[in-house]
């Protein structure tokens, strides 16, 4: 599906999407409850999705309740320890890359053999972490030559070992969930070497914490002992809220510094997503803000160009490079070595399809050098990565002609109501149907089958 995104001004409120970070794991935090959960704005995006299928795999019960943005979620998947085993033989993690890696762990607690597979740019993605780690902990696991589909047969059990976090926080949220599950009777310590994106571990923590779950203590970041005690123990139900995603709603805020007088509503200002920091850039850049008990505020202002660390939040690079194509200058972000294993190739993808609208961007090393410039019309491709089209969309608001995005659904992946929100705010988008307006069409055909 195409979609074409014309030059707009947007004005107008909008309330940011729900955090697919947050919604995954806390899908995760309920399959490894024995209380029942009820969860209040549920995501639905296609990561989402994969992790309630995951669970459903697994052993748990998703029902609808309804009331408008809420669902519950009761497990059966611990119910029966020590012995666990999964509903199902097979889970499939769809096109996401936390899933995989944070469910793995948690699959790895099961007696019974479970493969796990993925689909699209899953199934390339390196997965050897696995085939090093999991043997370390009683667990049986082939792979493809480190990659899906794997095989694992557990129980998982806890030991000390001393893990590689430099290629990615989602491996450790994995370990520290299913750790935390398991019948840990005696002090068992996860080493962490060079760990990257530090503010997503802090989400997990919160997470397990808000669940109940048995907490590590965390030394510094380069050690998580558990001590062997049992968590407390009670009947009540959990309640969990997910947040509003900062990764999401990036786009939302850069479009709104460059083509806009908006208010981005639901993104808490106390959250421990590591894309907060999109605000720091913002600042950097010059750009028209204030944070409000209400949302946050933006206008358009001239921009100049800025330097950035996106080391620990990796997935900042897409919107900061349309931040940077409207700004005055030459743009330095850094971190780009995080880069090479996400739905694409991101480093070399955005260097591509922001020259084919005339904006210059340079790969040296872990470095980025974005020059800002004219945005010009064209037609450019996702290449199937929701953050790749989602930053072409919002650089196009403010190009000199129409920008048309190829395999523009891609956005499915975390954000599904994107183009919707755009429109909302008064950008012209045509080409293809709104993704609510899909959905409809797709139910009202299953009667026809």
């Amino acid at each position: 599906m195409n979609r074409t995104i014309h030059p707009s001004k947007l004005k107008g409120d909008i309330y940011a999407a729900a955090s697919k970070s947050s919604m995954q794991r806390a899908c995760a935090a309920a399959l490894l409850s024995r209380r029942r959960v009820v969860v209040e704005n549920p995501g639905h995006s296609n990561d989402d999705l994969a992790a309630m299928s995951i669970i459903r795999a697994l052993g748990a019960t998703i029902t609808e309740t309804g009331k408008d943005h809420m669902i519950e979620i009761e497990s059966s998947f611990l119910k029966n320890a020590p012995e666990v085993r999964s509903k199902e033989d097979a889970v499939n993690c769809g096109e996401s890359g936390l899933s995989i890696r944070m469910f793995t762990p948690i699959v790895a607690l099961c007696e019974n053999q479970v493969t796990i597979n993925g689909e699209g740019s899953l199934v390339t993605r390196p997965m050897d972490f696995f085939d090093t780690v999991l043997p370390e902990l009683g667990v049986h696991i082939q792979s493809n030559n480190g990659k899906l589909p794997l095989v694992v047969q557990g129980p998982l059990l806890p030991a000390t070992i001393t893990i590689d976090g430099s290629l990615s926080s989602q491996f450790l949220t994995g370990l520290l969930m299913a750790f935390s599950a398991s019948p840990v009777t005696a002090p068992v310590t996860i080493r962490v070497n060079e760990l990257k994106s530090r503010p997503y571990i802090d989400l997990t923590l919160d997470v397990m914490k808000r669940f109940g779950m048995r907490m590590p203590e965390n030394q510094n970041y380069e050690a998580f002992v558990f001590d062997g005690a049992a968590p407390p123990t009670t009947d009540e139900p959990v309640h969990y809220t997910v947040e509003g995603d900062w990764s999401g709603g990036a786009f939302l805020l850069v479009a709104g510094a460059i083509a806009g007088d908006i208010r981005v509503r639901g993104l808490q200002q106390t959250s421990t997503q590591a894309d907060k920091k999109i605000i720091e850039a913002l600042m950097a850049a010059g750009a028209g803000i204030a944070m409000e008990a209400k949302g946050i505020v933006l206008h358009a202002a001239p921009l100049k160009a800025f330097e950035f660390d996106a080391t620990d939040c990796p997935d900042l690079f897409p919107p900061l490079v349309a931040l940077a194509a409207n700004c005055k200058g030459v743009t330095t972000i850094k971190g780009v070595s995080r880069l090479a294993h996400k739905e694409s190739d991101r480093g070399i993808t955005l260097q591509e399809e922001f020259g084919k609208m005339g904006i210059r961007v340079e790969l040296d090393g872990d470095q980025m050098r974005v020059h800002g410039g004219v945005i010009k019309g064209a037609v450019v491709h996702s290449r199937h990565d929701h953050r790749i089209a989602m930053a072409c969309a919002t650089a196009a608001l403010k190009a000199d002609g129409a920008v048309t995005i190829e395999e523009a659904q891609a956005v499915n992946k975390s954000y599904p109501d994107f183009y919707d929100h755009l429109k909302e705010l008064g950008a012209t988008v045509t080409g293809g149907l709104e993704y609510r307006d899909a959905l409809n069409e797709i139910y009202s055909n299953k009667g026809d089958q």
